[in-house]
């Protein structure tokens, strides 16, 4: 990481910066003056914008961007003293004008030799074409494609070096990655804060039994006689002396440590804080081209349209707005071309001109809302069915019976469009699948819905970061698991006996829907749960409204946490329903459902017929298991190894390396040890070793699983005693699984 300031950069590079703020400026003041022509404020910002544009044209000798900038100026001055009005062909063609001088800032300096004639025939021809559309003639001719669409290529929006804005007095280079980094271990750093809490409790509580046997050695000196025998008292003055002494010394001592937790979470909270903000950007800033392109969009099919941007500072996370810039797009597309009628349909329907189309970003309760609406013509759900029946995708009774949000359930189907014309702006049906796509890649929901009035309505629930999730924390088979909440329907307890049997699978009512329901420790392969509660606590996933909706049992719900995303190792692959790892406020590990892939696991036991009812174990089935140690000195590994391995029917404890393991292993009984070589303390090979050296343990079969896989390191393992290797480059969950199969058996049902 480096700082520095604007003297490291080009010439060309503080052009390409200045044309970049003053481009915006352009834009945005362009698109007020078309509705309000004569308006004072945009004419001036305007005008100054081009005239500075073209004073740092000329600087660089850049003769056609002076030009260009010249004849803006020009017919701004003019419109400020009222000689001509800014109709909408002056207004494409300035936009043109625009989009001609961010081409030329974008040019790399060795390739700028032609921008520097002042005989340049893009400049001339922009020229030629601002002054006819300045004519009286101009704005009483057909409306077409605007000019900016047309004879330039719109340049994309680009960050000065650094991702910096170009007012900066100083300008930080960081890679998003040490940006990511610095999140995650600041998140880290936040969990760790919270450890000495549960010390700082156990100190307390052993104040108070240094507390209580003080008394205690009170009511002894009260005890008669015992001042007769000297020795005696001697001995009890000095404990209570020594008790009293522990007493003030560990009074002392828990002062300094909770001063010291106190201090260290308040930093550990400032250093989330910042680097949190540090990756935030305000929403306006992944929406700079939008108003400009739903403008031109409307005038290119003949329409009105205006877009309304509401929460513009709206804080948002600079990967998920990097994200978000094509759905959106795909969306206010969709509401031009398929939403927006053209201004006589609008004016037969009682409904101004110009359609109006909002898109707004605010925070609830902890997430991201961004909403996309507009007032056009709706969505025709019959014509959605019409299309279903033809396509096959439903028979005529099933069709019939769609609930509107089934209907629109469609629309986000790969390939499925309601055009029968294909168009370069739409008709073949991948806009919202792509929406969608992005939506559930950021574990986040998409919802559709046409008002009465008319007019559609998008709302999309996202994560207001990638590196932090909130998310509902339960227990399933007795372990943590996270749901994301955004992907969430709702939570529900269900009493048991109103859980129905319909057509042999277990349901229950919501709202008035029929729910199936699922047990989550048959899905994640956990233990089910123990005991047999009067009520079950459930979480709604799925497809709201449709058969894809479902509840799954949980143990309890352990509350909603914000955490720390941590990918999971790539050399694991894709882990069946899990999507990544995180640590709790206390320390422990979670692994975070992949939601999406939960609910394709369920449809799987469905539609196979392996989906098996509710039921619980009491402890003397879960005596019977076979138990398995797993030694890893990396969280991620050895909790998903444990998971694997518990999904697979086996009892699971973990050790955090060697020493540990070997410490476990020795205290307790373990039908199988799983290890890894490298390794804090004591490594893989030598524990594998030791447990073959001990006459009591060495029939106990020993596992590694490695990321060396050498053939001497393969080698070196099985000599050191163990029965089998298996090296995670390789790793996935059936290899695993026989393995362990192979070694000790099937688990016990």
């Amino acid at each position: 990481m480096s700082t520095g300031n604007l003297q490291d950069y080009s010439l060309h590079d503080l052009f390409r910066m200045e044309v970049e703020g003053q481009a915006q400026v352009l834009t945005e003041g362009l698109l007020v003056l078309e509705t309000r022509p004569g308006s004072a404020a945009e004419l001036e910002s305007c005008m100054r914008a081009a005239h500075s544009i073209k004073g740092a044209a000329r600087i660089l000798g850049l003769s056609a961007a002076v030009a260009v900038a010249h004849v803006m100026e020009d017919c701004l001055v003019a419109a400020q003293e009222r000689r001509i009005v800014l109709g909408h062909q002056a207004i494409d063609a300035l936009l043109s004008g625009v989009d001609l001088l961010s081409r030329i800032a974008i040019t790399p300096a060795e390739e700028s030799e032609p921008w520097m004639r002042d005989d340049s025939p893009q400049a001339q021809s922009y020229c030629a074409s601002l002054a006819a559309a300045l004519t009286p003639e101009a704005d009483s001719a057909p409306q077409s494609a605007p000019a900016s669409a047309a004879a330039t290529d719109p340049a994309p929006a680009v960050e000065a070096p650094g991702g910096d804005q170009p007012g900066d007095e100083r300008v930080l280079r960081i890679t998003a990655r040490s940006l990511n980094r610095l999140l995650g271990l600041a998140g880290e750093s936040l969990v760790v804060s919270r450890w000495l809490d549960p010390y700082i409790r156990s100190l307390s509580r052993l104040k108070r039994l240094q507390r209580d046997n003080a008394l205690a050695l009170d009511k002894l000196a009260d005890t008669p006689g015992l001042s007769r025998d000297q020795r005696a008292t001697a001995l009890l003055m000095e404990a209570r002396s020594l008790a009293a002494e522990s007493q003030r010394l560990l009074a002392d001592r828990i002062a300094q440590l909770d001063l010291f937790e106190r201090r260290t979470a308040s930093v550990a909270h400032r250093l989330y804080d910042e680097a949190l903000s540090s990756h935030m950007r305000p929403f306006a800033d992944g929406t700079h081209g939008f108003k400009r392109m739903v403008r031109d969009l409307a005038r290119e099919l003949g329409k009105q349209a205006q877009l309304e941007i509401v929460g513009a500072k709206t804080q948002v996370d600079r990967d998920v707005l990097a994200r978000l810039e094509a759905p959106l797009g795909h969306l206010l597309r969709n509401a031009v071309d398929h939403g927006i009628e053209s201004a006589e349909q609008r004016s037969a329907a009682g409904k101004p001109a110009v359609g109006a189309i909002r898109l707004e970003a605010h925070h609830v309760s902890g997430l991201l809302e961004i909403t996309v609406e507009d007032d056009g013509r709706g969505i025709d759900l019959e014509r959605i069915r019409q299309i279903v029946l033809a396509r096959r995708l439903a028979d005529e009774a099933t069709a019939a019976q769609l609930s509107e949000a089934e209907l629109m359930e469609f629309l986000f189907l790969p390939g499925f469009t309601l055009r029968e014309v294909v168009t370069e702006i739409s008709g073949r049906g991948v806009g919202l699948d792509a929406v969608q796509n992005m939506v559930k890649q950021l574990r986040g929901s998409v919802r559709l819905s046409s008002p009465p009035g008319g007019g559609s309505r998008f709302q999309l629930q996202l994560p207001l970061t990638t590196s932090v999730l909130r998310a509902l924390v339960v227990e399933i088979g007795g372990e943590p698991y996270a749901f994301p909440l955004t992907q969430i329907t709702c939570t529900a307890m269900v009493p048991r006996d109103e859980v129905r049997m319909l057509e042999g699978r277990q349901h229950f009512q919501l709202n008035g829907r029929s729910i199936g329901l699922v047990s989550a420790s048959q899905v994640l392969g956990g233990a089910d749960a123990q005991t047999s509660p009067e009520q079950l606590q459930v979480i709604v996933v799925g497809t709201a409204g449709s058969v894809h909706e479902y509840g799954l049992a949980v143990d309890r719900y352990r509350g909603v946490s914000e955490l720390v995303v941590q990918p999971l190792p790539g050399q694991l692959g894709k882990i069946k329903d899990i999507s990544a790892g995180a640590l709790l406020d206390d320390g422990t590990p979670v692994l975070i459902v992949d939601v999406d892939d939960l609910v394709r696991s369920v449809e799987r036991l469905v539609s196979t017929g392996r989906l098996a009812q509710l039921r619980y174990q009491d402890h003397a089935q879960m005596a019977q298991r076979k138990r398995v140690l797993v030694v890893d000195d990396s969280l991620t590994v050895r909790e998903l190894e444990r998971k694997l391995i518990e999904n697979g029917g086996y009892a699971v404890e973990v050790a955090v390396d060697g020493m540990d393991g070997w410490n476990a292993v020795r205290t307790g009984h373990f039908d199988l040890v799983v290890t890894d070589i490298d390794m804090p303390r004591m490594d893989g090979i030598e524990l594998v070793s030791l447990i073959k050296k001990d006459p009591r343990l060495r029939a106990v079969p020993v596992m590694i699983v490695s990321y060396k896989d050498r053939e001497e390191d393969r080698r070196r393992g099985l000599e050191a005693g163990a029965d089998f290797y298996l090296t995670k480059g390789g790793f996935h969950e059936e290899a695993l699984l026989q393995a362990v199969v192979d070694l000790i058996g099937e688990a016990a049902p």
